[in-house]
């Protein structure tokens, strides 16, 4: 008598990756036409600037399944638009805090400084992120809860909404 067994997959974190056209992305574009490989995981979203990333894309990668966000940008000084790599900082601990407060573990995003020609450090950075989000497990949001933003999470939304609407110039 044979069985039909059905064996789960492992577990393999989603991850969105926000990277700065004129650094991260370039360093990812790199890595790829020198061979190296690091994780199919990861969608990478080209921005012009890690400093015009809003805070709503981030949220919407985690209500639609990813279990982790890596944020690329330029290393400060290198910035293509002088500031944006600042705001993008500024942002990112804000965010985090806000994730936290909603339940998401901190270990769930993450922002790195890459620039063009790191491509190496693209695959480490996406290997490091993915391991640790396999450690920590899926992101579980089906219950709803954990995106319900409360009247101060809001306030933090809308103040980042606002710093966002001043745009990198």
């Amino acid at each position: 008598m044979s069985e039909n067994v059905l064996q789960a997959k492992p577990y393999e974190p989603r991850v969105v990756a926000f990277f700065c056209n004129w650094c991260t992305y370039t360093a990812a574009d790199l890595a790829g036409t020198s061979r190296i490989t690091y994780s199919p995981n990861a969608r990478i979203v080209r921005l012009m600037c890690s400093g015009r990333l809003d805070p709503q894309f981030v949220l919407a990668a985690f209500r639609m399944g990813a279990d982790g966000v890596l944020i690329g940008g330029c290393h400060p000084g290198d910035c293509h638009y002088q500031e944006g790599n600042h705001k993008a900082l500024r942002r990112f601990i804000l965010l985090r805090r806000l994730l936290e407060d909603m339940g998401i573990e901190k270990e769930r995003i993450r922002l790195e400084w890459i620039s063009a020609s790191e491509g190496e450090k693209v695959k480490k950075v996406m290997d490091e992120m993915i391991a640790g989000l396999r450690k920590l497990g899926p992101l579980h949001l089906n219950d709803g809860t954990v995106l319900e933003l409360e009247d101060s999470s809001k306030d933090a939304i809308e103040e980042l909404q606002a710093e966002f609407q001043g745009g990198v110039r």
